[in-house]
This record gives structure tokens, C-alpha cells and sequence, in this order.
């Protein structure tokens, strides 16, 4: 069971698991009145929709980069995505577009000249390959740390309002606790016991992150418990795990599915910080969090090579910024007060 958890099948499972999700819990909201209300006026919505749309280009990319065949003569797996930009590796950097090497004392020309549109690193592989290759890695952190936190978060925040008492208080002390440490140094703490990969940053994450979706559904329950449907339920005599499943639970979709969007860009956000600070991914990873980190040494050379960075962090901004604009809308869609303006 290690091995498989460690295994490539398992992180390019994940992708495929985050889509199947997104998939199922959209086509179960459209058929609450509230959601399809909110599909309504995020139909409405231009830039939601640009934004949903470059969301799902970057998630087609993780899925390309998924998908693939182990070579029997090498093997080695390649992955769609390594076969659309199968390329003769280049001696050293190159600039974007150039014909020449760039950097060398007496540049040479270029394997694949004007081919390589975002320039080549120094090791001669595509700057523009590479980019890609981090969007597998940035769906795979997102995706997995959210399936690790969120349906913790929801547990704890549910029976902590639900119950009160002992079992609020247990709660309370449990995220105060790790909310009094400094998520940054607790994080490297936990990649250091963990050890260095995807799977160890997921769960160090999820341990770091649960807390503040944990309080919100623990503020929710508590509004939720006192109500009149919930009451009548009580009466009835049905058992406090049907009420929290089927009544107060569907209530709190809406407000956790929100946190989760908006959260996504932080987790990806938080990849690449780790890895420019030296404990995030492997170098054999594709990552963008590496290529910035690669980029430090780039910078203070003659000529400055500034296209790996640039692209790395093009690529990390236009994500993120993406995530932020849906989730904004999404949450702008399905607020209450909102829905008559």
C-alpha cells in the first residue's frame, strides 16, 4: 500500500479524481434551486467565465501531463504532454525564439532553432515544456490537500457546534494550539519528519490547513442546530448522524465549497514557497516552485537570463489570479444578499 501511495499511478490518479469531483458536484448543485440560481447569474458573469475558462485549460494541461504509457525499451513513463513536446535537449540556455545559445563565450547553434518560444534552462530542456509540466504538480498539491483537509475540517466543525460542550471544547483547544504556531515554520517542521514529496507536502498541508474551514463549519453548525427543521428532526426521533448528514451538512455546502475554490490558489501559492525556500518538491518534479527557485542564481548572471523565472511566475499568477476571480463570483453568486441586486 506504501508503495502505490508513492507510486506515479497514484499522483496521476489525483488529477483525475479532483475532475471527477468538480464533475459530481456540479451536476448534483444544479438540481438545488440555490445552485442553479447562481449557475444563472455566474452565466451573466464574463470575467467568472474567463476565469473558469483558463481554470479549465490549466486542468486539461495537468490531465495531458496524467495520462501516458511506460516505453518497454527505456522503462520510463511518458505522459501525453512528453510526447506533444518531444524535443532534442539543447546544450545550455538559449533565449526565446533564438537561433544560437546564449550565455557561452562562443554561443553555438541551436539542435531545434526558433522552436523553443519561452527560451531554453540551463540544462537545455524547454522553458515552455517545463512550465506545463507544473501544472500537474500544482493540481496534485490543490487537489490532494483539499481531499485531506476539507472532509477533516468538516468532521471536527460539525460535531464541535453540533455537541458543544467537551467535544467543542477539544476542538477549540486542538486548532487554537496549532493556530498559535507559525504556519510557515510548522510546515518545514512537518516536511522534515515527513520527508521530502508530493504526498509529504499534501498531508503537512492538510495538517497546517484544516483550521480555518474547521472554524467556519463549526460557526455554521452552531446557527444551523438551534433551527426549527433541525428541532422537528430531533422530534421525530431520527439520530444525531442523519441530522448532521442529511440536514445540517447540505446547508453548509454552499459556504465550504466557496472556501475550498478560494483556498486552492493559497495551496498553490504555498508549493512554491516551500520549494524556493529548498523544502518543497524533488528537482526531477516538475514544479514551478523550483523553477523560481532555479531562477535566483539566473538573475545575477551576463546576460540575465530572465525567461525561466518569468514563466514560471506568469504561469503561478495567471493561476492563482484565476481561482481567486471564480471564487469571488462563486461567492458573490450564491450570497443571499446578493442575489436580488
Amino acid at each position: 500500500m506504501g508503495r502505490f501511495f508513492q507510486s506515479d499511478l497514484f499522483y496521476n490518479l489525483v488529477p483525475l479524481l479532483v475532475t471527477a469531483a468538480l464533475i459530481f458536484v456540479v451536476v448534483r448543485a444544479r438540481r438545488q434551486p440555490l445552485w442553479a440560481e447562481a449557475y444563472r447569474r455566474i452565466g451573466r458573469n464574463k470575467i467568472a467565465l474567463t476565469a473558469l475558462g483558463v481554470i479549465c485549460l490549466y486542468g486539461f494541461v495537468a490531465l495531458l501531463d496524467s495520462i501516458g504509457s511506460t516505453d518497454p525499451k527505456t522503462q520510463t513513463r511518458r505522459t501525453l504532454l512528453d510526447r506533444v513536446f518531444e524535443k532534442e535537449k539543447e546544450k545550455t540556455y538559449s533565449a526565446p525564439g533564438a537561433r544560437m545559445t546564449t550565455g557561452e563565450p562562443i554561443p553555438s547553434p541551436l539542435k531545434a532553432p526558433g522552436t523553443h518560444l519561452l527560451g531554453t534552462d540551463g540544462v537545455g530542456d524547454d522553458v515552455l515544456y517545463r512550465t506545463l509540466k507544473g501544472c500537474r504538480t500544482a493540481f496534485i498539491i490543490g487537489g490532494l490537500t483539499s481531499l485531506i483537509a476539507t472532509p477533516l475540517a468538516l468532521c471536527l466543525g460539525l460535531l464541535a457546534g453540533y455537541f458543544g460542550r467537551r467535544t467543542d471544547d477539544a476542538v477549540q483547544y486542538t486548532y487554537t494550539v496549532l493556530s498559535s504556531v507559525p504556519s510557515i515554520l510548522l510546515l518545514i517542521a512537518l516536511i522534515l519528519v515527513l520527508g521530502r514529496g508530493l504526498l509529504q507536502i499534501c498531508l503537512a498541508l492538510g495538517i497546517t490547513r484544516w483550521v480555518g474551514l474547521c472554524r467556519l463549519t463549526r460557526g455554521e453548525t452552531l446557527k444551523h442546530r438551534d433551527r426549527d427543521y433541525v428541532r422537528a428532526a430531533r422530534a421525530l426521533g431520527v439520530s444525531n448522524a442523519r441530522i448532521l448528514a442529511r440536514h445540517i451538512l447540505p446547508n453548509l455546502l454552499p459556504v465550504v465549497i466557496i472556501s475550498v475554490t478560494l483556498g486552492f490558489s493559497g495551496l498553490i501559492l504555498s508549493e512554491a514557497i516551500l520549494s524556493y525556500l529548498g523544502v518543497g518538491v524533488g528537482a526531477e518534479i516538475g514544479s514551478w516552485g523550483n523553477m523560481i527557485d532555479a531562477a535566483r542564481d539566473e538573475l545575477a548572471r551576463d546576460p540575465v537570463i530572465w525567461w525561466n523565472l518569468t514563466s514560471a511566475a506568469t504561469a503561478l499568477f495567471v493561476l492563482v489570479l484565476a481561482f481567486n476571480i471564480f471564487g469571488d463570483a462563486l461567492r458573490d453568486a450564491v450570497d443571499p444578499r446578493l442575489r436580488s441586486s
